[in-house]
């Protein structure tokens, strides 16, 4: 337990002095400032170039989202999850350690270029999370949770980041095994994570991008902007287009779905939801549904 303990400590102590030095050391290496730079290149393009003309620059519950970017991206990490994965990783060792097992690498690709590395861990990434976004919305327990992010009813770049913490565990406790499964030789996937951010930001704000052929590659704001429908068609009642960052896996399996570019489509969760709107009523309402299906 000491072991653990000790764990916990170190993580807590780790994560701060990391966020500090991100804070106040800005540089070409850092996730804080391109979170924020991002963020602020991307609204610019909003307000200059709108797909809905309508929609006002500071939209409905654009400060909730702003705060949600920081939560999810940053405070949440250094609050619990960063110390709750580290003993979990832990745990699972001690658990295979119990039956001999020591290494679960069984596909090693370390010897690989580095640029290919990048490659295999992005798609391979990103197949997973797409398999794990189909699960929230064909799983009701998980659904429960994913209706946070639906929730938004006027899309912007923030939107990306308005989701339950929940999603950090799950995402990342089923993307564990598979990803230490396969011996990468590099630990820094830097420029993965803020490719993915970028595209995932442009894939919800308010712009039209028109992508030519490359949209049967990547996400874009007119795909994305079906998947967040207020209504499900008759013929995809549990949703579709769930690609993360790349749409080909809604092309390869059939789940996607783009009748239009109809930069009026209602969005949001069905009328008749009334999901809370304020934080810790997003963060309860998911934990009430659950146990209240359960009695």
């Amino acid at each position: 337990m000491e072991k653990y303990w000790s764990i916990v400590s170190n993580a807590y102590s780790g994560y701060w002095n990391y966020f500090v030095q991100e804070v106040l050391h800005p540089s070409w290496h850092n996730y804080f400032y391109w979170l924020v730079g991002a963020s602020v290149i991307i609204y610019l393009l909003e307000l200059l170039f709108p797909w809905r003309k309508n929609q006002p620059a500071i939209r409905e519950h654009f400060w909730l989202d702003i705060f949600y970017l920081f939560w999810n991206y940053f405070l949440f990490s250094m609050i619990a999850y960063n110390a709750l994965s580290m003993v979990g990783v832990q745990l699972f060792n001690d658990f295979l350690a119990l039956f001999g097992i020591t290494n679960i690498v069984a596909l090693h690709v370390g010897a690989l270029p580095g640029w290919l590395q990048l490659v295999l861990i992005f798609v391979l990434r990103d197949f997973m999370q797409w398999a794990i976004h189909r699960m929230y919305h064909h799983v009701n327990w998980m659904w429960e949770f994913h209706k946070v992010h639906h929730s938004t009813e006027q899309m912007g770049f923030a939107a990306l980041l308005r989701y339950h913490w929940m999603e950090n565990i799950l995402y990342r406790s089923l993307e564990y095994i598979p990803l230490a499964m396969i011996g990468f030789g590099i630990s820094d996937f830097f420029i993965v994570h803020i490719f993915t951010l970028v595209v995932g930001q442009l894939g919800h704000a308010n712009l039209k991008i028109n992508l030519g052929p490359f949209k049967y590659l990547l996400n874009g704001p007119q795909m994305h902007l079906w998947h967040h429908a207020k209504e499900m068609p008759a013929t995809h009642p549990n949703g579709f287009n769930y690609g993360i960052t790349l749409s080909i896996w809604d092309f390869i399996f059939k789940t996607n779905y783009w009748p239009s570019d109809d930069e009026n489509l209602p969005v949001g969760l069905p009328a008749g939801e009334n999901f809370p709107t304020d934080f810790f009523g997003q963060m309860a309402r998911p934990f009430q549904r659950i146990f209240s299906k359960r009695k």
